[in-house]
C-alpha cells in the first residue's frame, strides 16, 4: 500500500494547536498506563490473570506483536485488493477499473461512506442516537473526493487472510478466557482511516440491549479485538476513557458540555504498532478524530459475546435485522469460527489449531473450500447486535 504522506497538508484550522497538544498529552497518558505487553497464558491455556485484571480495570489492553509479519503481509495484500475494488462512488456497481465492485451483490450491510474528514454519525439519530455530539470536521483538501468508504462490515467474506486471523488460536483462547468456552461471535469489520481524509467516529458506548437489565455487568455487551495492520498514532487511533465500561450508560453529551469541547481530558489513544491487537470492552466511552495525519490506520475489529448475553435475547437491530437469537441462529453464525479455524490450519500447518468447544461438543467438522467461500456471502445478516 502507498503509505506516503498526503500531498496536501490538512489540519484543524484554528483548533490545530489545541488538537496537537491534546494528542501529545493523550499519548503520554496512554503510555503511562500498565496495560500493554506481549500475550501470556497459563499452563492450562487461559489468558494470564494479570492481563485479565488489567483489562477488567481499564477496559482495554494492548497486546503487542501478536500478529506475525508473514500474516500481516497476507492481510495487507487483501486490504490493497479490497481498496482497489471499492465502488467508484456510492451506489455504483463497478470500481474505478470497470470491474464489478466489492459488495455490489451483497444484501447485508457492508460499505459505510463519509465525506472526507467528516463525522457521519455524530449529533444524529443514526445507530440509535448513541453518538450524541458531533466531532470537529476539518476542511478537506480541494482535491478530495466527495465521499469515501471508512467502514466495511461482513469483512470475512472479502478477505481470506482476515478470516484466518479470526481463527488465530491465541485470539480465540483469549475470547474463551473472557467469555467462557461457549463464547459466540458478534461481528467483524475493517476501519479505514485514509491519510488526510479519514472520517471521525463520535464519542459513544456500544451496546443497546442490556443497559437496564437486572443482570447488567461490565462485560455484558461483549468485547472486540482491534487488530492493527500498521499501528496507530494519537492522531488516527481509537480513543477511550479508561474505566467507563463499569459505569453503566453515560450521558456523553453532558460530559462534552461540562468539558467545553470534545477533547475529553481523561481519554487516551490506543497507541499501537503493526501486529498489535487491542482487547476493547464495547461499553467504554470511545471514539476517534478525523485523520488529518499522513498515516494510514487499517484496523480490524473482531467481536465476541458471552452466550448468555445473546441466547433468547431480542437483538437491537443495529448490525442486522431485529430478531430473537435462538440456538439455531447461534449455531449457524458460529460456524464462521469453524471455517476460520480450518482456513488457518490450511495456511499455517505447523500451528496447533484452536478447539472451539461448541463445535467439538456436536462433533461437527467444518472445512474451508471454494464452495464455502461462495456460500458465506451475506453471512453478517446473522450478526448478534445487542
Amino acid at each position: 500500500m502507498n503509505k506516503a504522506p498526503a500531498t496536501t497538508r490538512v489540519d484543524y484550522g484554528p483548533d490545530e494547536p489545541a488538537m496537537q497538544a491534546y494528542f501529545r498529552e493523550g499519548e503520554q497518558r496512554a503510555l503511562s498506563l500498565p496495560n500493554r505487553g506481549p500475550v501470556h497464558f497459563t499452563k492450562d491455556g487461559r489468558l494470564h490473570s494479570d492481563i485479565l485484571a488489567s483489562f477488567s480495570h481499564y477496559g482495554f489492553y494492548v497486546l503487542e506483536g501478536l500478529i506475525e509479519l508473514a500474516e500481516l503481509k497476507d492481510i495487507e495484500t487483501d486490504v490493497i485488493d479490497i481498496l482497489e475494488r471499492l465502488p467508484e462512488k456510492q451506489g455504483a456497481l463497478i470500481d474505478t477499473q470497470g470491474r464489478p465492485a466489492l459488495a455490489a451483490d451483497c444484501t447485508g450491510p457492508t460499505l459505510f461512506w463519509s465525506k472526507p474528514l467528516g463525522d457521519p454519525f455524530g449529533g444524529t439519530e443514526l445507530a440509535g442516537g448513541r453518538h450524541p455530539v458531533k466531532m470537529l470536521e476539518p476542511t478537506p483538501p480541494a482535491d478530495a473526493p466527495e465521499e469515501l468508504v471508512y467502514l466495511i462490515l461482513g469483512a470475512l467474506q472479502f478477505s481470506e487472510a482476515m478470516l484466518r486471523l479470526y481463527g488465530h488460536p491465541q485470539l480465540l483462547a483469549i475470547a474463551a478466557s473472557i467469555h467462557g468456552d461457549d463464547f459466540v461471535p458478534f461481528n467483524e469489520a475493517i476501519f479505514i482511516k485514509k491519510p488526510g481524509l479519514g472520517a471521525s467516529v463520535a464519542w459513544h458506548q456500544d451496546g443497546v440491549t442490556h443497559w437496564d437489565s437486572p443482570s447488567w455487568n461490565q462485560d455484558i455487551h461483549g468485547f472486540t479485538f482491534q487488530a492493527m495492520l500498521y499501528g496507530c498514532t494519537a492522531a488516527n487511533a481509537v480513543w477511550a476513557v479508561p474505566g467507563t465500561h463499569k459505569l453503566g450508560k453515560i450521558d456523553i453529551a453532558a460530559m462534552v458540555q461540562a468539558n467545553g469541547s470534545e477533547r475529553l481530558p481523561e481519554a487516551v489513544p490506543y497507541i499501537s504498532g503493526p501486529g498489535d491487537v487491542v482487547i476493547h470492552n464495547r461499553q467504554l466511552v470511545h471514539g476517534s478524530f478525523a485523520n488529518t495525519s499522513p498515516d494510514w490506520r487499517i484496523s480490524m475489529p473482531l467481536g465476541f459475546h458471552r452466550r448468555s448475553s445473546v441466547l433468547g435475547v431480542h437483538g437491537g437491530g443495529l448490525h442486522a435485522a431485529p430478531a430473537v437469537f435462538d440456538e439455531a441462529r447461534i449455531r449457524e453464525r458460529s460456524r464462521m469460527i469453524g471455517y476460520a479455524i480450518d482456513a488457518r490450519r490450511q495456511r499455517f500447518s505447523s500451528e496447533v489449531p484452536f478447539v472451539y468447544q461448541p463445535l467439538a461438543d456436536t462433533g461437527e467438522s467444518l472445512h474451508w473450500n471454494e464452495s464455502v467461500k461462495r456460500n458465506i456471502k451475506d453471512y453478517n445478516l446473522l450478526d448478534f447486535s445487542i
